[in-house]
């Protein structure tokens, strides 16, 4: 069986909840016409029943018509539009008087109905609505005049509102329904602009974006979202691009000159000293690629965020201090003043591996991009439950324009101009992205050829 369409589905709904409410109307549009009609026929029937009771006389536990040629000349002689019919009763059930419009028939008697209650019974097989009556002498019954009219009127202006009703019913549904099916038609367009743009989408083409709506509804902020959903797609697919392209070539690069010095160093036989020297240039080349790879390995362990982090209380003193011993050599060639402004013991709560991988990255970039006898400050400063680490060179600096593009990976600023500087470009990329994980924030700022900062702020904790 074939499903409906979202928006014969939509027109569906409303169809069934709009033919309820219209069942409901209609019902009691019916009910009030029949009440209305019948509330008419019982108060004519009253007043009938008021006015003949006072045109008997009762006497001697009998009774009989006061005016006996007024009653023969009444209108009840003759079958009208709307007849009323009267018939006298004496105690024993015995017809006294009946109007002459009866003629041959006669009005029964029903004893399962109470004294004075109207209820519909039939004569000459047409529907009449009849009244019982009865006649008292003090507080004994010698009689009962029954008192009926026609509801052949009532009942042809009933069936005919009825059968309106039952025609008018199905074409308003049919009618509604298929101006529900084009409301909901126009309703869904953006759901068919979001369709048609899914289609066109492919990893090869991702600027298409689908068409606002008019209205501010939620189809428009569903739009919205998906437009935004695409742009970051977008953003993190080219980013991925540039990344892919970039790591074949950082890659590349190492391979490609250690190949061409072997290459160099087999065409002809040479002393040991060459070849030693060919074989210390290999191998730092291969300890290049070798960090490159483990940064590349870590940069892409931590890409979507999800790491599992093992939160614990980390000294900060003694992380700052650690770097700063790992990298002690280095800082003794290039005769680089190390000050460092603890003024107390600080703590945080944190994952301490990943913490030790920020802070040995930017110590790393502190001393590597710091000239001969320059002086690196790390201080922590205290406010209310939160810290800031800075860390200060008095290096050569990154230009103003390069600072929102230092986070992104492979990126060096003018590395041509300091070819001695070796690097992957990555070391910030990660410290960015982990800092990101735990919920670190990270500022630089720098000014060419006089320094950097870089400002870790975090919350403080309490030693345990």
């Amino acid at each position: 069986m074939q499903k409906l369409s979202f928006k014969n589905r939509i027109a569906s709904y409303y169809i069934i909840t709009t033919a309820l409410l219209i069942f409901v109307v209609f019902f009691v549009i019916y009910s009030i016409v029949k009440l209305s009609v019948y509330n008419h026929l019982n108060t004519d029937i009253s007043k009938e029943v008021k006015n003949h009771l006072n045109e008997i006389e009762i006497k001697n536990n009998s009774f009989s018509l006061i005016h006996m040629e007024e009653w023969e000349e009444r209108e009840h002689n003759t079958v009208d539009v709307n007849p009323v019919f009267i018939q006298f009763l004496n105690k024993e059930g015995t017809i006294i008087e009946k109007s002459p419009n009866l003629k041959n028939q006669v009005l029964h008697f029903n004893k399962k109905v109470a004294d004075n209650e109207l209820f519909d019974t039939k004569i000459l097989g047409n529907k009449i609505r009849q009244i019982q009556v009865p006649i008292f002498d003090g507080s004994t019954a010698v009689g009962y005049i029954l008192i009926a009219m026609s509801l052949e009127g009532a009942s042809v202006v009933l069936l005919n509102l009825s059968e309106i009703l039952s025609i008018a019913y199905p074409l308003i549904l049919i009618l509604l329904f298929f101006i529900a099916r084009f409301i909901a038609g126009r309703s869904i367009a953006p759901i068919n602009s979001i369709i048609t743009t899914s289609n066109i989408i492919t990893k090869d083409n991702l600027t298409s974006r689908i068409p606002l709506p008019q209205n501010r509804d939620e189809l428009y902020v569903l739009s919205q979202t998906i437009n935004s959903l695409l742009d970051r797609v977008e953003t993190a697919i080219e980013r991925e691009k540039q990344f892919t392209s970039d790591a074949s070539h950082e890659l590349r690069t190492p391979l490609t000159v250690i190949k061409g010095t072997l290459e160099v160093l087999i065409r002809k036989p040479r002393d040991t000293a060459e070849y030693q020297e060919k074989i210390n240039f290999c191998v730092n080349e291969v300890d290049r690629l070798n960090h490159l790879v483990d940064q590349l390995l870590l940069l892409a362990r931590f890409e979507n965020q999800k790491q599992t982090l093992n939160i614990d209380n980390v000294y900060l003193n003694a992380v700052f201090l650690d770097a700063i011993a790992r990298y002690s050599s280095k800082i003794q060639s290039k005769n680089i003043t190390i000050v460092t402004d603890f003024t107390r013991d600080f703590y945080t709560d944190t994952d301490n591996y990943l913490f030790s991988i920020i802070i040995n990255n930017l110590i790393s970039n502190a001393v590597k991009y710091s000239n001969q006898e320059d002086s690196i400050t790390i201080k922590i400063i205290s406010s209310i439950n939160k810290m800031e680490c800075h860390i200060i060179d008095s290096g050569i600096g990154i230009p103003t324009d390069d600072l929102q593009k230092v986070f992104n990976p492979f990126y060096r600023s003018k590395s041509t101009d300091h070819p001695a500087i070796k690097g992957t470009g990555l070391g910030l990329s990660i410290v960015n992205r982990l800092c990101a994980l735990l919920s670190i924030e990270i500022g630089i700022t720098s000014e060419e050829d006089i320094g950097t900062k870089v400002i870790l702020s975090l919350h403080e904790a309490e030693l345990k």
